[in-house]
């Protein structure tokens, strides 16, 4: 867990109680190491703490609490870092991305009003996306678990909790990619690329990658970018020429930390009626948009797009994405840069700041 903003994350032992109503137990055996844990050590967001990190994660139910009727001892799930409760204004309309009980991610609240883990002191701890895969057991919401088959195996599983919907859903439902479309990709780490894979996916004709490490430009070829470049500039120029000077249809913003500079230049690379749309997060305090109205927006109709989970229904999309992977129409484990011990937890991020890694995958022990 993390104690304090900047400071390592920390393995130790915490207490759990059984799971109460509409809680549930479960033994994680896979936790993907994400940038957005990374954001609250670091302290770019601003997160109640300490608080057990880990948000995407797969494991297997061992007991459940008091009128849970979403899974059962025994079953294996992915949980979804933005619960669904199925109730609420956003989920009854289809946007289960927006539940009202993402409200507590950052401070680990469960649904039921009282938090998963306690520390030797008996003080409160939450878990990140009230989760924290990257314990070996956690105590959660039935609203954070989705039923999956069981032999699917659950490294690639944890993919889908978080980086994989993020990234395809980024392409196919928050920038609504279409048929012969040029798309430019920000950043190619675990969501960029899997925005790559949604941006082909949904048929675009181009797609542009810009990232400064060569490992990552060279991995997304593998994905299904047709050009990558290691600066905006450059990739400018290319998309200039690819498109009789119509500019990109699309830029789609991935990297680890948003920056108003990169916003800027994702303005500037989409033409008429473009679409920039946005899936990083910047540090806390900063402010990440500033345009020229009439020069960048206005003139221009272009279109600034933020969202959480890429707009993906959670309930539908997690079962909807393994199963196209089984299809063989989406890499899953080839996302899998390195996988990692629990305490290893400190070297995986330092690969994923170095640029090593597509994805690291925390596997627990069995």
């Amino acid at each position: 867990m993390i104690r304090q903003a900047g400071q390592p994350w920390e393995v130790t032992t915490l207490e759990l109680d059984d799971p109460g109503p509409g809680e549930v137990l479960i033994k994680f055996f896979a936790s993907g190491l994400c940038h957005s844990d990374e954001h609250v050590r670091a302290g770019h967001t601003e997160a109640r703490l300490p608080m057990v990190g880990g948000h995407e994660g797969a494991g297997v139910v061992e007991a459940i609490g008091e009128d849970v009727t979403r899974v059962k001892p025994g079953d294996h799930v992915v949980c979804s870092f933005i619960p669904a409760c199925g109730a609420c204004r956003y989920c009854s309309t289809g946007r289960q991305n927006l539940c009202d009980l993402g409200a507590e991610m950052l401070t680990g609240l469960l649904a039921s009003g009282r938090f998963g883990f306690r520390d030797a002191d008996g003080a409160d701890v939450g878990g990140f996306c009230a989760l924290g895969t990257f314990s070996e057991r956690a105590v959660i919401s039935q609203f954070s678990c989705i039923k999956i088959l069981d032999d699917i195996p659950l490294d690639v599983a944890a993919l889908v909790g978080c980086g994989v919907p993020t990234g395809w859903g980024t392409s196919v439902y928050a920038a609504d990619v279409a048929a012969g479309d040029t798309v430019v990709i920000f950043g190619a780490g675990g969501v960029g690329t899997n925005a790559i894979q949604g941006a082909r996916y949904a048929g675009a004709a181009n797609v542009v990658v810009v990232d400064p490490v060569a490992f990552k430009r060279e991995k997304a070829m593998e994905f299904g970018a047709t050009d990558t470049f290691e600066d905006a500039e450059s990739a400018q120029q290319a998309v200039n020429q690819i498109t009789w000077g119509q500019m990109a249809d699309h830029a789609i913003v991935t990297i680890g930390v948003l920056t108003a500079d990169v916003v800027s230049a994702a303005t500037d690379m989409v033409g008429k009626d473009g679409q920039v749309t946005i899936t990083s997060v910047g540090r806390s305090g900063d402010t990440q948009i500033a345009l020229a109205a009439n020069g960048s927006v206005v003139g221009w109709q272009r279109r600034i797009q933020g969202h959480v989970f890429g707009m993906c229904n959670p309930l539908y999309d997690v079962p909807r994405l393994l199963r196209l992977w089984r299809e063989g129409q989406l890499k899953l484990d080839e996302l899998i840069t390195q996988r990692y011990s629990l305490d290893e937890v400190n070297r995986g991020y330092e690969d994923l700041l170095s640029g090593k890694n597509i994805r690291g995958v925390i596997m627990h022990e069995g």
